[in-house]
């Protein structure tokens, strides 16, 4: 053990002692640390430690930072750049320049390369924060799919990129993250011995085979996934590629109709289409004593319900993890929560994963794109876990 001394450089005489377990007494490193104490007296001290290097003390101390959360690239789409509160986005072929909020430092290309390189530009109505039109160079079309692409999983999803009137193309890249997640996720529950053996005997048919053996087959093997406010629908044909039954619900059903159009191009099928408020269709749900084993939330700001239901980030987000607590299945599950609002930090969605969720060993943090030259695009804050 190895006792370190703090002056006080204010003239006040205190002194104390820190100890440190196991310490190295010989060290010839030393570093200088800040040291505050009590609320009696806030006092300035210098420690002068000779006994553990930084990578030691830092061994000794818990982990305080925030996760960081970014994709593993792919082929058809590339952040090329962001600064200047916009960013500058390769989508296949093409480069689109749209508004981002979150980009205040300066871009490191120039405007003039800016210029050169998109191919459409979002531009906003004045005076409005979201609604503009898109100005494409010539033969540039506005609409056109891509593939999100996982060679080492087999993952193959076709989704469609079309130029919206706010600024939004059908796809928000960073939750490439947790779709890898997602798919690895749902792929080990499936096989699980123990998601299989939780299965009730009505599930079970045995079949005689030709060799007459009997074969079992689980009728319910395949985990129910809910995708909550679930947009153009891509962790949905995740979920359905990765062998799940599927509910996809969004409040619109021209965006339900977008993510039909992906299910159809990813040539998969069997996804159950909800065009409902989430709020109230998890509450029903949750009365029906109807269980997933997968949840996704990707709830807005705000929003409206197909029958002008109001939704607000803050006053509703409560109310809702409070039936998904009684839809959730308590033995197996996986749980996705992503919050893109600014002033919702990493910690709100830790405390609130930590009261509806007591249980649960969860990763929370921030997600974020890189582009090309190293910048962090910060894009919203993320919550996972499973029940393994």
């Amino acid at each position: 053990m190895a006792i370190v001394e703090a002056g006080d450089y204010n003239g006040n005489e205190r002194y104390f002692s820190w100890f440190v377990q196991n310490a190295p007494q010989n060290s010839k490193d030393r570093f200088l640390l800040p040291i505050t104490r009590g609320e009696d007296f806030l006092l300035p001290f210098l420690v002068f430690a000779s006994f553990a290097t930084a990578n030691q003390l830092k061994k000794m101390l818990p982990d305080q930072s925030i996760p960081l959360l970014s994709p593993k690239a792919w082929p058809d789409y590339e952040l090329l750049d962001c600064g200047h509160f916009e960013k500058l986005e390769r989508f296949g072929a093409y480069i689109l320049r749209r508004p981002e909020p979150q980009a205040l430092w300066a871009p490191s290309l120039s405007a003039r390369e800016w210029e050169v390189r998109h191919h459409a530009w979002f531009q906003k109505t004045k005076g409005s924060m979201e609604a503009g039109l898109w100005v494409l160079k010539k033969d540039v079309p506005n609409k056109w799919f891509n593939r999100f692409l996982r060679k080492d999983s087999g993952l193959d999803i076709s989704y469609k990129v079309s130029l919206s009137s706010f600024k939004h193309v059908g796809i928000f890249p960073e939750q490439a993250a947790n779709w890898d997640y997602l798919f690895s996720a749902l792929s080990e529950l499936k096989s699980s011995p123990r998601f299989v053996s939780s299965r009730t005997e009505a599930d079970v048919v045995r079949e005689d085979t030709n060799h007459g053996t009997t074969e079992v087959r689980n009728l319910c093997a395949a985990p129910k996934v809910l995708n909550l406010f679930a947009y153009t629908g891509i962790a949905s044909l995740v979920a359905k590629a990765a062998g799940a039954d599927v509910t996809h619900l969004d409040s619109i059903k021209q965006v339900v109709g977008w993510a039909r159009e992906n299910m159809e191009a990813s040539r998969l099928d069997g996804i159950r289409w909800m065009v409902d408020d989430a709020l109230k269709f998890t509450q029903r749900e949750a009365r029906r004593q109807n269980q997933y084993q997968c949840l996704i939330l990707d709830p807005p700001a705000y929003g409206r319900g197909p029958d002008g239901e109001k939704w607000i980030l803050e006053e509703h987000l409560p109310t809702l993890l409070e039936a998904c607590t009684q839809i959730l299945d308590p033995q197996n599950f996986i749980c996705i929560i992503n919050l893109y609002s600014l002033g919702f930090s990493a910690l709100i969605l830790e405390n609130l994963i930590r009261q509806y969720f007591p249980n649960a060993k969860a990763e929370t943090g921030e997600i974020h794109l890189l582009d090309s030259f190293g910048k962090k695009l910060p894009l919203g804050t993320f919550g996972r876990f499973c029940s393994w």
